[in-house]
Formats: structure tokens, sequence, C-alpha cells
């Protein structure tokens, strides 16, 4: 049953996220449906689906996006990395998106795309992997409510294995205050899950976050989220942690 699901979740994804990034105009005079966004962040603990990529420790991220009016987009995202394995990921991950966004009903937000998640100073292609995504966004009150899935097809990275990734987020400002409170249910089966990664069992498994970020100027923030995960609890992997992290937009 679950290998039809995730098929279905391949061919629904691999049809919508299928994107072509636009050329771009002379940079000493863009276009005006062309906006350019990004961000730099210190972050205590790098942790991607509640599992730690920085070894327990300190990460530097950032990310740079140009979107269009039409709702396509393209960028980057980068971190330092710390993995086991370090003669095939390096010590760095750089991942390229592209996707589209936009309202498909009032108050209904869609967004498609795909990432390819890189480690340039590894052992290149060993690790990298394509991960195709779509979600549904919209507000329920005061609360912003996403549901989302990530489906990566059998790839040598995963050890040719398939995976998919669920998640709901929610979140929703304090009133009279710069708080944002903010929390995270996500479910990994396949070559990802929590379970399989720390040798609990070839089950899917859970992580989950709570946490809130506070608005210091328009463009600084800093936040702080308890992480935890299934899984046996290993240290500066998979145990469960409070991260905390400053974040600088432009």
């Amino acid at each position: 049953m679950l290998t039809s699901v995730r098929g279905l979740i391949a061919a629904s994804l691999i049809a919508g996220a299928f994107v072509a990034a636009p050329a771009f105009a002379d940079e000493t005079d863009p276009p005006a449906d062309w906006s350019v966004s990004g961000y730099v962040t210190a972050i205590t603990d790098y942790r991607w689906r509640g599992l730690s990529y920085s070894g327990g420790d300190v990460a530097i991220q950032g990310s740079i996006q140009v979107t269009h009016s039409s709702g396509f987009y393209a960028g980057t995202w980068g971190s330092s990395f710390e993995q086991d394995a370090p003669d095939v990921y390096g010590s760095a991950e750089v991942d390229l998106y592209a996707g589209w966004s936009g309202e498909l009903a009032s108050g209904l937000t869609a967004d498609v795309g795909a990432t390819w998640y890189t480690y340039p100073n590894g052992t290149f292609g060993k690790a990298s992997f394509v991960e195709p995504y779509a979600s549904l966004s919209t507000t329920l009150g005061p609360v912003t409510a996403k549901a989302g899935v990530n489906y990566a097809w059998k790839q040598d990275a995963l050890g040719g294995d398939d995976n998919v990734y669920l998640y709901t987020d929610l979140s929703s400002g304090v009133p009279g205050t710069p708080v944002t409170l903010n929390a995270r249910l996500g479910y990994t089966s396949g070559a990802l899950s929590p379970k399989l990664l720390t040798l609990t069992s070839l089950d899917g498994g859970f992580d989950y976050s709570v946490g809130a970020t506070a608005s210091i100027t328009k463009n600084l923030s800093v936040g702080v989220s308890y992480i935890g995960v299934d899984g046996n609890s290993i240290d500066g992997f998979s145990n469960d942690a409070v991260v905390g992290s400053i974040k600088l937009e432009f």
C-alpha cells in the first residue's frame, strides 16, 4: 500500500514541479517584474526534519532568491555541514531550487517546485539528490496553516530507495507584540526515515518542533525552537534539542 501511495505522490509532484528558469535581463536595468530577496542566519544547530546535520554545533546559513511577479521563482540555499562521511558530503550543503507559488482560490495558496541537494566539496554526485515538493497554505482565523509533501524517487544518494515527507506547519502572531509562534509536525517514510537513520527500525518516523520568532527590526529577527524526532536518541544527531537563531534579511 505504501509503495502505491509513494508512486501516486511521485507522479503528482513531478508533473507539478517541472519548471524552467526564465532568462535574466541586464543587471544594470532589471525588469520591474523581478525582485530579489535573501537572508543570512547563524543557528545553534542545523536541524533538518528533526535530525542534526551540523553535529549539534553552530551553523551559518544563507539564501538568495529571485522572484517574478507571475509567481515563478528560483534560488539557492546554503549551510555549513558536518556528517560522519566527510569524504562524501564535505563541509557544506548548497541547495538549488525553482518553482511557482500563487493563489489557487481566495485564501488558498499553492507552491510547487523541486530542490537539488548538493555537497560541492564532497564527492560530488554520491550524496546529491533531487526532491520535488508541493504545498497548500491558508489562514484559519489568526492562524496560518500549511500542509505539504516532498517526494524523492529512488536515487543513488538515497541508497537506491525513495523517500516521502509529509508535514503541517502552523503559525500565529501574538497581538500587540513582535512575536510569532510556530509549530511543525512531520512524517518521513523511506530512505531518510529517522528510525532508519538511527538504526531503530525500517519504519517511518515523526519529527516535531514548537517555537517562536521575534522581530528586532524590520530586517533582524531572533528565534528559538524545541525540536524532537522519533528513533534512538544519539547525541549531536537525533537527541531532542533547543535551537536558537539570529537572522538578517535583505
